[in-house]
């Protein structure tokens, strides 16, 4: 019997299959920009090498993105020294439509170089233009795969006011607040005043659009209002000011929510100011004065607070329509009452911040939740799911 031909590759060793390609994305337009160079830092350094190749792009305050440093150090905030992504002769540019999965350098109207494809996006992007469903939506155009939350809940989860709206509206246990809308305080302060005065003082004067704590001030008399509200205009001309709540502030990470499964808890965490040298988890205190915050993992808690504490943070994520993570904030009051105070669709992500600190405390390392995200985001296609 004559043998079957074979191949001209028969017996020879299958190729290895290519590994999925990530782009980690990061600085930004935000007044946020220097927090997400630090959490990329620290993405950077996690992400498995053996698994997956890494590109690292940066968008400068500017708006320019550009090839970045994939060195972890570089991104990290040290010494007061905040990074930052700086600007070069040469852009990236995303794929052009749905068959293209290819990144391109552009410069100077040049024939466009090829970098290769990317199977996903990791966007460690903090606040407006970034965080608010604006690069989400980019990316959706484009039918390139994304770590995290959708268009929608971007959008909402960056909006206190809306996010407010949508929390109330599914029943979840919101504080008082009131909304100045853009120059309704400059057309009538005395009314807008009394809106405020109802709330009863203290007050928070927070941007509606802003993150990190930027541009919130505590308000204990009337009098410093409008300058209260004069430095929230500097990140928003639209402003929430909410009433203070007596209670301990507790964090709370959810993960997942694909395939119709239901997102999962962290372990709650607490943040504790030294009230001595800040009157509240301001900007400096988060990422400048570590010794002046003390973050405690798991929360000490009473065994159903807790329980209750996860499970309102996994009703506030599916409120929103949120994917792959968020890290949901409460006020948990003397009587053991939980009330959300707000959403971030896009944590603080370093290695020391609180929503990888939670993980760990609940069994997930800070490596293995970087690759867990990026598995999530890999299985989920783009488009209406």
């Amino acid at each position: 019997m004559n043998a079957q031909p074979q191949p001209a590759d028969a017996g020879a060793p299958a190729s290895p299959a290519r590994r999925p390609r990530v782009m980690v994305l990061f600085g930004g337009r935000s007044g946020e920009h220097a927090i997400s160079c630090a959490t990329a830092g620290g993405v950077l350094r996690a992400l498995d090498r053996d698994r997956y190749d890494v590109l690292a792009v940066g968008i400068t305050p500017e708006g320019h993105w550009v090839l970045a440093d994939d060195d972890p150090d570089r991104w990290s905030i040290a010494e007061g020294r905040l990074p930052q992504v700086e600007d070069a002769q040469a852009h990236v540019q995303l794929p052009q439509s749905s068959s293209d999965r290819e990144v391109h350098l552009v410069q100077n109207g040049d024939v466009p170089l090829p970098l290769g494809e990317v199977d996903v996006v990791f966007p460690l992007l903090h606040g407006p233009f970034g965080e608010d469903g604006t690069l989400q939506g980019m990316l959706e155009l484009a039918d390139v795969r994304y770590v995290g939350d959708g268009v929608l809940a971007s959008a909402v989860g960056m909006d206190k006011h809306m996010m407010k709206l949508v929390f109330a509206g599914q029943g979840l246990p919101v504080g008082p607040f009131v909304v100045l809308l853009p120059g309704a305080y400059d057309r009538d302060p005395e009314a807008q005043t009394e809106r405020v005065r109802a709330l009863g003082l203290p007050v928070f004067v927070k941007p509606a659009r802003a993150g990190s704590s930027l541009g919130i001030t505590r308000v204990d008399d009337l009098a410093d209002l409008p300058a209260a509200i004069a430095e929230a205009q500097c990140h928003d001309p639209k402003i929430v000011v909410e009433a203070a709540i007596v209670g301990r502030e507790i964090e709370c990470g959810v993960l997942g929510g694909h395939h119709g499964e239901r997102a999962r808890a962290s372990l709650p965490g607490e943040i504790v100011v030294d009230a001595g040298k800040h009157a509240f988890y301001d900007f400096e205190a988060k990422y400048l004065d570590e010794a002046a915050v003390r973050l405690a993992c798991p929360a000490d808690l009473p065994e159903d607070v807790t329980q209750r504490v996860r499970e309102i943070a996994v009703q506030a994520f599916e409120a929103l329509g949120c994917e792959g993570l968020a890290r949901v904030d409460v006020f948990v009051t003397p009587d053991d009452e939980v009330i959300v105070n707000e959403i971030n669709t896009m944590p603080g992500f370093t290695p020391f911040s609180m929503y990888p600190r939670m993980w760990e405390a609940t069994g997930l390392t800070y490596p293995e939740l970087v690759d867990e995200l990026v598995r999530l985001a890999l299985e989920r296609p783009t488009g209406l799911r």
